[in-house]
């Protein structure tokens, strides 16, 4: 049977985690849980350490502060690999995303080599956000998919699934880029490989309505990251692949 780990980057998440693990890991008998936790104040990565004590099919990975989003699964994926993971998924650790949906990845991974729990496959599928948030996300990924070229609806989503091969032919320590753009650079450098990509529909409800995680920071650095990956496609630059 193959090896799934849900990688959640945690930073403040004590109220949420030990419910999410729960459901997480009665969805199906393959999956196992990674906790990539930022020196949570709230005492997340102790309750983090005490789970894993009491259920082997959960890991802690601590780091020393908050680091960001884009290094947390960066981490993950290097440390799933090393427990022996053939999927990797990442997910939120604050029920936007609904743990009914990863047997659906795993079954989708027999296929394809990325699988994306897509917002706007069909429509727009969120719940709670203000319209102005809602409306600079669903502009940011028109505004991708126009100057990348990717066919991905929901580019930017954090909830998706990687075959270990995938995440082994892409140069790590090359992707640089946090936040809504490391999601953006994950899908470009997927699609420059060729490798199998499919979207699936979710329901996006924003549990923590009126506290974006959408700085100014993020959204410059994600206007600024697709004219880099397109410039880097066409000018041979960028993240070097493996085989």
């Amino acid at each position: 049977m193959q090896s799934a780990y849900v990688i959640i980057p945690t930073y403040n998440e004590q109220d949420n985690l030990r419910c999410l693990i729960d459901q997480i890991l009665a969805q199906h008998p393959a999956l196992r849980v990674l906790v990539v936790d930022d020196n949570s104040p709230d005492g997340t990565g102790k309750l983090a350490d005490e789970l894993s004590k009491s259920d082997d099919r959960i890991a802690v990975l601590h780091r020393p502060a908050k680091m960001g989003l884009g290094s947390a699964y960066r981490d993950g994926f290097r440390r799933a690999i090393s427990l022996g993971a053939d999927l990797l998924i990442e997910m939120d650790a604050d029920f936007s995303h609904d743990p009914a949906i990863l047997p659906l990845f795993i079954e989708k991974s027999k296929e394809y080599d990325l699988i994306i729990g897509s917002r706007y496959l069909h429509g727009i599928s969120v719940v709670n956000w203000p319209l102005r948030r809602l409306m600079l996300s669903y502009g940011a990924n028109v505004y991708t998919r126009l100057i990348t070229g990717l066919k991905v609806m929901d580019c930017t989503s954090g909830f998706k699934c990687f075959r270990r091969s995938l995440i082994e032919r892409i140069d790590l320590d090359s992707v640089r880029s946090d936040g809504y753009s490391f999601q953006i650079e994950m899908n470009f450098h997927a699609n420059q490989l060729g490798v199998r990509i499919c979207e699936v529909p979710i329901i996006f409800i924003d549990r923590r309505a009126g506290h974006s995680k959408m700085s100014k920071k993020i959204v410059r650095e994600a206007i600024f990251m697709v004219w880099k990956l397109k410039l880097g496609s066409l000018f041979g630059k960028g993240v070097s692949y493996g085989r």
